[in-house]
């Protein structure tokens, strides 16, 4: 029986670690651009608007049309189209005038072009949910590390405790005090459980993955984060202008509002078709081969509407892009002082705290252990240290993700 349950339980671990996967940034991005659902779907609105374009330079089909005699009172006959009986045929083809054709094709071609850079956008953003996601769950794996450890020894202790004050050698308080230290821990430990379960579920829905990701982070991917930046707006402001779709796809607006009115002007010019037919009796002559020409008369709809309204799109698009540039100061701004104010929160940390950290926890833990501690130090130490961990974590975190904000923000990865 022991056997059999030595064998389920290593069945049910190895199942556990089956269900994670290890990988670094660039594994997930890699991943990303294929899977991703949002991405695959977006990228059909690049393939409906390159066929509007291949539409939009397709030509209205000619028409043919046939009269056919149905009954001829002079010979008493029913469809009476033979020789010396009554027949016409006539093909007619509209010909576009003002350059109708040229300018719908153009804006067909800028919404092509539109729909191109509204999806290197969302790569953009998505792009940027990813790696906070990543970054987030790593720095909160870490927490949750730390925690475990210190629970570890807290159970330790306390199983030891209870113990010797079941034997009367140590007053019962102690094992509450320990006991209240557990759980205080164990609650710390489930808000950022529960914070973790988010951003797994972010990370594992942009990738498209099942299992559970466990990202790999390197010290020089982290410390890169570190480097000085000088703030140059117009310098950020250049790359951005140049670099983010948004804005780009801002200034296509305007082209393809640009060609809307001109299409729009275009379609106040009348069309001209022209036609050819053939009569067999009923015209002025036996035979008649004749050619048509139609044009309607502008006297009513001239399209004043349809221009009127382009024209105002027009404009609003051109405001809109302006202010697009004020804000896109206002978010280089924010973002580069974000980054730099958690950069210099971080810095004033002495490059050996984690390694004095732990000296002085291992100490600490030691010197408890062979009573040159009391309980009470021990436990309020305990609780200081898990603290000081996360605090420094989380300062890492918010320094990275404030980084990858800011390259998102130009577009640009900065470090």
């Amino acid at each position: 029986m022991k056997k059999l349950y030595a064998f389920l339980l290593f069945a049910f671990l190895n199942q556990v670690v089956m269900a994670q996967k290890t990988v670094t940034l660039q594994d997930c991005e890699s991943q990303f651009l294929k899977k991703n659902l949002f991405l695959l779907a977006s990228q059909y609105n690049i393939d409906a608007s390159k066929a509007l374009t291949i539409q939009a330079r397709i030509w209205d089909n000619p028409t043919i049309s046939a009269e056919l005699n149905a009954y001829n009172p002079e010979r008493d006959k029913y469809f009476d189209i033979g020789k010396d009986g009554q027949k016409v045929f006539a093909i007619e083809q509209l010909i576009y005038l003002g350059g109708k054709k040229r300018n719908e094709v153009k804006l067909a071609q800028a919404n092509e072009k539109l729909a191109e850079l509204q999806f290197n956008d969302l790569l953009r953003n998505l792009k940027l949910q990813l790696r906070k996601s990543f970054f987030t769950v790593y720095y909160n794996t870490k927490n949750l590390q730390n925690t475990d450890k210190q629970i570890g020894h807290i159970e330790n202790l306390i199983n030891s405790y209870s113990a010797q004050a079941q034997k009367g050698n140590i007053p019962l308080k102690d094992v509450v005090r320990l006991q209240s230290l557990y759980l205080n821990f164990k609650n710390e430990r489930m808000e950022v459980v529960s914070a973790n379960i988010e951003e797994q579920a972010n990370l594992k829905l942009l990738l498209n993955e099942t299992e559970n990701v466990i990202p790999i982070v390197s010290k020089d991917d982290s410390d890169k984060y570190l480097k000085t930046i000088e703030f140059d707006l117009k310098g950020f402001e250049d790359e951005a202008i140049a670099n983010r779709p948004d804005y780009l796809a801002k200034q296509k607006e305007i082209d393809a509002n640009e060609l809307n009115v001109r299409w729009q002007k275009s379609l106040s010019v009348p069309d001209i078709t022209l036609g050819a037919n053939y009569d067999q009796r009923s015209g002025a002559f036996n035979r008649e081969a004749n050619v048509s020409v139609g044009i309607p008369l502008p006297l009513w709809n001239k399209n004043k509407g349809n221009i009127k309204y382009a024209e105002t799109i027009l404009e609003q698009s051109k405001i809109e892009k302006q202010n697009f540039e004020l804000q896109l100061q206002t978010e280089i701004t924010a973002a580069w002082t974000k980054w730099d104010e958690s950069r210099q929160n971080y810095i004033v940390i002495k490059p050996t705290v984690n390694s004095d950290f732990e000296a002085v926890y291992n100490g600490m833990l030691t010197n408890f252990q062979k009573r040159n501690v009391s309980l009470l130090e021990f436990t309020d130490f305990m609780e200081s240290y898990n603290q000081a961990i996360i605090q420094l974590n989380e300062l890492k975190k918010k320094v990275v993700i404030a980084g990858e904000e800011l390259n998102s923000t130009i577009n640009k990865d900065l470090f």
